[in-house]
C-alpha cells in the first residue's frame, strides 16, 4: 500500500488510548546474534495466525527510504488483516523495525525513517537500539524473521496493538572495522516475542507511528 509523502518531521500528539505501557529495557549484548532486545516481562499468549505469507516492502512508503543493504533481510511472515486501520498499523510496524536497522547501517539515529514511524517511547527505544549498536562498533547481517502476528484495535480507532513473534537465530552483529560477523550458538534466546502500540498520525493520510515497545525475551512460544 503506497500512502501520500508527508512531511516526516512533524509531531504527534499522545491523543490515543494506548493499549499497552511497558516498554522495552533497550538492554544489548555484543556477542552472537544480533536482535532488537527488551525487557523479560510476561506477556500474554496470541491467538493463532493464519498461514504466513511474505511481501517484497516498498523503498519508499510514505514518501520515506526504508530500504536496506542486501545482507541485511527482514523478513515479515505474516497475513495482512482484513481491518483498513489494523492492516495500516502492522504494515507500519513493519516500517519502523525497518527504520531501526536503516538508522543501524547508516549509523545515525536521526534518519528520516525513525521519525516517521515513531514517537514518545517507541522512537526513545528505536535510538536506544540504534546508539547501542553505534557505540559498539557493529551493524547487522543475515535474516531476521517476524512471524505469528496479531492485532487488536482500541475503541477509539486510533490505536492498535501489533504483536508478533521473531527468530534472530540467523542474523548477527558484525563489527564495522574488522568485518568479523559475530555467531553465537542457537538457543533460546534467539526467539522474542514483541507488542507494539502503534498510533495513527492525525493527518488523514493513514501513517502509523510506534508509540510503546513491549518485549518478552527467550519467548518459548515462539519456538
Amino acid at each position: 500500500m503506497k500512502r501520500r509523502p508527508l512531511p516526516v518531521a512533524v509531531a504527534l500528539t499522545a491523543t490515543a488510548a494506548l493499549l499497552l505501557t511497558a516498554c522495552g529495557s533497550g538492554d544489548d549484548k555484543s556477542g552472537g546474534n544480533d536482535k532488537i532486545a527488551g525487557s523479560d516481562q510476561a506477556a500474554e499468549s496470541p491467538k493463532e495466525s493464519a498461514s504466513p505469507s511474505g511481501a517484497p516492502a516498498e523503498d519508499k512508503p510514505d514518501g520515506v527510504d526504508v530500504s536496506l543493504p542486501d545482507d541485511m533481510n527482514l523478513v515479515f511472515d505474516w497475513d495482512r488483516p482484513k481491518d483498513k486501520n489494523e492492516a495500516a498499523a502492522m504494515e507500519d510496524a513493519a516500517n519502523f523495525i525497518r527504520a531501526i536497522y536503516r538508522g543501524v547501517d547508516k549509523r545515525t539515529t536521526k534518519d528520516a525513517a525513525l521519525v516517521a514511524y515513531s514517537t514518545g517511547d517507541g522512537m526513545r527505544y528505536g535510538k536506544t537500539q540504534i546508539e547501542a549498536r553505534l557505540k559498539g562498533g557493529w551493524t547487522s547481517t543475515g535474516t531476521r524473521r517476524h512471524y505469528q502476528a496479531t492485532t487488536r484495535s482500541a475503541p477509539n480507532g486510533n490505536s492498535v496493538e501489533v504483536a508478533f513473534c521473531v527468530d534472530s537465530s540467523k542474523f548477527y552483529s558484525r563489527e564495522i572495522k574488522t568485518e568479523k560477523v559475530l555467531k553465537g550458538a542457537p538457543s533460546i534466546t534467539d526467539f522474542d516475542y514483541f507488542k507494539f502500540v502503534m498510533v495513527k498520525l492525525p493527518t488523514g493520510n493513514g501513517l502509523w507511528q510506534a508509540s510503546k515497545v513491549y518485549v518478552q525475551a527467550k519467548a518459548a512460544k515462539c519456538q
